[in-house]
């Protein structure tokens, strides 16, 4: 037969610590295989459970939901809009500006140019191809083909009194060559070129008139270069026929050289 104080084991039960110290009222103890307390009351036993979790909202993973993002007031918004007017309006009128000054340039026969030759070094502008008219280029790639050899000519002249000036001891003779060739040079495309080029895309009359004036000059400068007399420029300055035969028969290197120009 079961003691009165044998524990039910079908009882629903609080769980209690068998160690605890069993000195302070109310605890039970431990004896016998069963409990009992010394007060002989069963305290009851505190709910230690934690409280549940809300719930989640049942959108709360779906993607497809929609999202609050809160939008600039209808002040705000004009305000963007008339300083999207004002730069607008800032930026039409420096285009405008820009434009006004480039027809000024443009009457006033400014024009802006980009240095794309010789291409090693960029000196001046030349495109041919994109800004002479088709049935003009043939003309303007000849006149370009003169300025050349112009330019090849004065600097063989500056290679023969070189020569020149070792044999015959006159150091006056070089600089004027050197002279001729750096006034030349740019004369010649300053001149007669560039007006000629300009007229071709302009189709400008003052251009014309002013390209036929200065090449009828470069054609005479090259005939009477070509005969080299010794009545302007100094004696052996200019590597023409008669400073060749003049000298063929003393220095006969110096006499070819002059005669090869």
């Amino acid at each position: 037969m079961a003691g009165r104080y044998d524990r039910n084991p079908f009882d629903e039960e609080e769980e209690v610590n068998p160690f605890a110290d069993g000195k302070s009222s109310g605890q039970p103890k431990f004896s016998g295989g069963s409990f009992y307390t010394t007060s002989g009351t069963v305290p009851p036993a505190t709910n230690s459970r934690l409280s549940p979790l809300p719930p989640e909202p049942a959108d709360f993973y779906n993607s497809t939901a929609s999202i609050d993002i809160p939008l600039d007031s209808a002040s705000d918004l004009k305000k963007k809009e008339k300083e999207l007017q004002a730069k607008e309006a800032e930026l039409r009128r420096r285009e405008q500006d820009v434009r006004r000054k480039e027809e000024a340039a443009a009457r006033a026969g400014i024009v802006l140019e980009e240095k794309n030759w010789p291409p090693f070094f960029p000196i001046i502008h030349h495109d041919i191809a994109n800004e002479i008219p088709i049935h003009l280029q043939r003309i303007q790639y000849v006149a370009f083909s003169t300025f050349l050899g112009l330019v090849a000519c004065l600097f063989w002249n500056v290679i023969a009194v070189t020569t020149a000036w070792i044999k015959l001891g006159d150091p006056k003779i070089w600089f004027l060559a050197i002279i001729y060739f750096i006034s030349g040079v740019p004369g010649a495309y300053v001149l007669w070129y560039k007006p000629l080029y300009r007229a071709f895309r302009t189709d400008s009359a003052v251009k014309f008139g002013w390209f036929f004036l200065f090449y009828l000059l470069h054609i005479g400068f090259v005939i009477f270069s070509a005969v080299a007399p010794p009545v302007v420029f100094k004696g052996k300055s200019l590597a023409g026929i008669l400073p060749a035969v003049d000298l063929i028969g003393k220095h006969a290197l110096v006499g070819v050289s002059k005669m090869v120009f």
